[in-house]
């Protein structure tokens, strides 16, 4: 039997509703696959904020560093600034612990449908390997004349050598393990950017030479967003920068049926840290307490989990259970088509691990 100390930030909106199913999928596959779960409740993020004046408190990531892993909700409301919440919760976990590689898939599953003519189920299957801690999101630059007509607001991307390469080594990797189309796409922009995206392109070129069976593209961020779109099938391993990734993975969820569809995982790949696991979608204030959302983002975050910590047969169960759940149709959220409540999808998942 494996053991795992697991904790929990269940977060804001619609976070604290589908990581309670997130959870349940868990104990569920826990029982089936010998697996003994040790969750731990974090109560932070903006209710913590409200109260204490901080996202969490300031031995929070001390306390998260004792964990395998972190399971995460989501984090915001319309009350507190989004800069607020990134660099109060967000931001600092995944630079404490090098989560250097953010891998999130988009794959269009039987059962739902693409808003993209022509698109079957299974001719879209994407893994965007977004850089996670460095980039054009590094909280490097300031201000100058705050509140005056010369405000001046500097913002620096920032990228290293090593951090390019090592995130652009973990997509050639997985595009090996995929066996798919075992090919790697390059996003970049250095025809307008030229510094940070010379390194960038430079680093990319340096590790392709390591890796002489897997193919190579590199496009400019608009072309990928335009070809994400005329012709998503022809993509498999996407390797980005932290802003393109966000923007490309935000097209994958939508062109795939839905961003109640889209995992994540933040990744230490050398697991010197804790790794954090969320869906795409976000908190959500608009449907939050309604039990409409759809917690098949989380419960596939939860088998991404599962998966870093080796428990790969259970992974895959659940996999094949949210597979299952989708394609019969029977019990989806309103996004997805349906009427069924986020208790009732994850109900139904369960069922469907058995």
């Amino acid at each position: 039997m494996s053991e795992h100390r697991i904790a929990i930030i269940r977060g804001d909106g619609i976070g604290i509703e589908v990581i309670e199913e997130g959870i349940k999928v868990l104990e569920a596959a826990g029982e089936a696959h010998g697996i003994a779960w040790q969750f731990t409740e974090m109560p932070w993020a903006s209710d913590y904020y409200f109260k204490h004046g901080e996202m969490m408190p300031s031995d929070g990531l001390d306390t998260l560093s004792t964990f395998d892993s972190i399971f995460l909700g989501a984090v915001g409301v319309p009350e507190i600034q989004d800069h607020i919440t990134l660099a109060g919760l967000l931001l600092p976990i995944r630079r404490s612990f090098d989560q250097y590689v953010c891998e999130r898939p988009s794959v269009l599953y039987p059962g739902t449908s693409s808003p993209l003519k022509g698109q079957e189920p299974g001719d879209i299957d994407i893994v965007t390997v977004r850089e996670n801690t460095e980039g054009e999101y590094a909280d490097v630059g300031g201000f100058q004349y705050m509140g005056f007509p010369e405000e001046v607001g500097v913002q620096v991307g920032l990228f290293t050598r090593k951090g390019c390469e090592r995130v652009i080594t973990y997509a050639f990797e997985l595009a090996r393990k995929r066996g798919k189309k075992n090919l790697v796409t390059s996003i970049t922009k250095s025809n307008a950017l030229g510094y940070g995206m010379i390194v960038w392109d430079r680093s990319f070129e340096a590790v392709t030479e390591r890796y002489p069976d897997v193919e190579t593209n590199s496009l400019l961020i608009d072309a990928a967003c335009m070809d994400l779109i005329r012709r998503p099938e022809a993509f498999d391993v996407i390797v980005a920068s932290n802003l393109f990734g966000d923007i490309l993975t935000d097209i994958g969820a939508i062109i795939t049926g839905s961003m109640g569809l889209a995992p994540s995982g933040n990744i230490d790949p050398e697991r010197r840290f804790p790794s954090m696991f969320e869906p795409v979608h976000g908190s959500a204030p608009d449907i939050m307490g309604k039990g409409i959302a759809n917690p098949m983002a989380a419960i596939l975050s939860a088998a991404m989990m599962m998966r870093h910590l080796g428990d790969e047969a259970a992974a895959d169960s659940v996999e094949k259970a949210v597979l299952k759940t989708v394609e019969l149709s029977e019990t989806l959220t309103p996004d997805l088509g349906g009427t069924s409540t986020t208790a009732q999808v994850g109900d139904a998942v369960v069922s469907a691990l058995s």
